[in-house]
């Protein structure tokens, strides 16, 4: 086997760029990369060559075993790839693959730890991630010698109308495959990639371009990098984002190509005024640090405008979403403006899939409808750089909802109802209605924030249930006590109406678990009196199973936070998390 790998590495090394590997621009051939087009001919040509090809193809097929067949699972050590996912390996076949490996279990070749030896992979990689998928290829490629066909579910997107040749999800899985193969020094696979990438970028958006050439430059890739920064310096991507998202190195020289056309243009062309120039990298700058009072006054100090800025979209790009939502309740700034990309603030927010940033614009009047100079409103745009993986996760009651899944759905769910509903709670303020509505409205939120984290997430934080719903003040007087009451129903409703507008389905469960317990107490006075005692325990037991959970997962929590602060700052933080004022009262 030794001798096969080695054999195989030299073949490789004696190679000339160009003629190294398959001219296939996909990932998707199957034949071994060391032989190229000439394996077939000379199968027929010679029987002694093509006994050779037929051992080498067995043997391929016998190695493959030892990663996809539990039976010949024997392998003794683990790399730990993104999710804490295990990946059983033979080191010594990847030492003799690879000198990176070589060396690194050369190393470990005197531990004295019991069991297999575990890697993870982001201490191994110096820049950017592998997924499972991505690494399961990547050995496959280590011990057969060829490269197997992209796994659809990360390596393409949930658009119907996508061809899947430049979309986010393959670009993605094709960094993740140069990642592994650069840091693990598998050149050939690394001028695969390369040449497979090549192709992307004629086809890809720019902004789709901008990793590609990150990637291409922590790895000095060099071809990769010179069409890359071509293709970004020519666009008309602006400085602002370039200088954000590059290292400084390559945004320098990008800047420097770009200065040369304008240095050779005729003297009357139009140039920017250094001094707007100049107060709206302010802006900008506030914007980073999250200061939207100093936002206020450069806009009050000088005849900058949020549009002039274009300080939604910055912001809707790189600001915590908290910030983006305080800028847009100015009301300074055109929710609907394109960039000189064609991007409204909503396209850019849909390519950071931030599931607040989407509910927060969408609130104050963004146009889901709009679409970009290439036709994609901000539903495709989402769709485009969400893999099916992703998409189609099924997760159990309680955990996070998928980020990616709740933005195609917000988004889909506002284009199917466009029209707004502006509910209130006019007819809610009423001493003894107040209470009983209060009570029902914590329980929802409660039971909204266990069964579904992420939904209830967002919407408390559109409804600003955090900073809205405050301590109770023992001396305070009735009449304030009221005014607190009602505002904090006010804010309970508006997070129970937000979660019924983007996650209806969510809000279907539980209505279907809280109506019997305030809005309608004669359903338990239905059917026979064994019938009614029947409904009454049985709910009563699924009520108090959740909220034994509840205080469990609250109490896990409260003792974590105060193994990790000072036992002073315990009430503030719990405070500021929300983890005491949700609780559902037990009647």
């Amino acid at each position: 086997m030794s001798c096969f790998l080695q054999e195989y590495l030299l073949d490789s090394q004696n190679m000339e760029y160009g003629n190294e590997i398959s001219s296939s621009s996909t990932f998707a051939s199957s034949s071994y990369l060391s032989n190229g087009s000439g394996v077939e001919a000379a199968t027929s040509a010679d029987p002694g060559t093509n006994l050779e090809i037929l051992s080498l193809r067995k043997l391929g097929g016998s190695l493959e075993k030892l990663l996809v067949d539990e039976e010949f699972d024997y392998s003794d050590a683990e790399i730990v790839v993104e999710g804490n996912v295990g990946v059983g390996v033979n080191r010594c076949i990847l030492a003799a693959r690879s000198h990176y490996f070589h060396e690194l279990f050369r190393k470990g070749r005197n531990d004295k730890e019991q069991g297999k030896p575990k890697y993870l992979m982001s201490e191994l990689l110096p820049f950017g991630r592998v997924g499972y998928e991505a690494f399961k290829v990547f050995l496959n490629y280590l011990y057969t010698g060829k490269v197997k066909s992209s796994p659809r579910e990360v390596s393409t997107c949930v658009d119907d109308t996508c061809s899947h040749d430049a979309c986010g999800p393959l670009i993605n899985y094709s960094l993740e495959l140069m990642y592994a193969s650069a840091t693990f020094q598998i050149n050939e696979l690394v001028l695969l990639v390369q040449r497979h990438l090549l192709n992307i970028v004629e086809k890809a958006l720019v902004e789709d371009v901008i990793p590609i050439l990150v990637a291409a430059f922590h790895y000095q890739i060099n071809q990769l990098l010179s069409d890359c920064i071509q293709i970004v310096a020519t666009s008309d991507l602006d400085n602002v984002c370039l200088e954000k998202e590059l290292p400084q190195e390559v945004y320098g020289k990008i800047r420097s190509l770009r200065l040369k056309p304008q240095q050779e243009a005729e003297p009357g062309a139009v140039e920017l005024d250094p001094i707007l120039e100049k107060r709206i990298r302010r802006i900008h700058k506030a914007l980073d640090s999250d200061d939207v009072e100093l936002i206020k006054l450069l806009l009050k100090e000088s005849n900058v405008t949020l549009d002039d800025a274009y300080a939604l979209h910055y912001a809707a790009a790189y600001c915590d979403p908290k910030i983006v939502k305080e800028l847009v309740s100015l009301g300074m700034g055109d929710l609907n403006l394109r960039n000189p990309r064609g991007y409204t603030i909503l396209h850019v927010a849909a390519r950071r899939k931030e599931p607040s940033v989407l509910v927060a614009l969408l609130n104050k009047g963004a146009c889901v409808a709009e679409t970009t100079f290439d036709g994609e409103t901000a539903v495709v745009i989402c769709k485009r750089l969400t893999r099916p993986k992703d998409y189609n996760e099924n997760k159990r009651q309680g955990e996070l909802s998928n980020k990616d899944r709740l933005c195609i759905d917000v988004l889909e769910r506002v284009m199917r109802n466009s029209e707004s509903e502006n509910l209130g709670v006019s007819s809610l303020v009423i001493a003894d209605d107040l209470h009983m509505k209060l009570d029902y409205y914590e329980n929802r939120v409660s039971f909204a924030r266990l069964l579904y984290p992420a939904e209830a997430k967002v919407a408390m934080e559109i409804a600003d249930a955090d900073s809205n719903i405050r301590e109770v003040d023992l001396n305070e007087s009735p009449t304030i006590k009221t005014k607190r009451l009602q505002l904090r129903l006010q804010t309970l409703f508006k997070t129970v109406e937000t979660g019924r507008r983007y996650f209806p389905h969510c809000s279907e469960v539980l209505d279907k678990f809280l109506v019997d317990d305030m809005s309608d107490p004669s359903l338990f006075e239905e059917g026979s009196s064994e019938e009614q005692r029947v409904k009454k325990r049985r709910f009563t037991e699924l009520k108090e199973e959740l909220l034994d959970a509840f205080y469990k997962d609250k109490a896990d929590q409260k003792n974590n936070r105060s193994a990790l602060s000072p036992l002073s700052s315990s009430s503030s933080s719990t405070a500021k998390q929300g983890g005491a004022r949700y609780k559902p009262r037990r009647n």
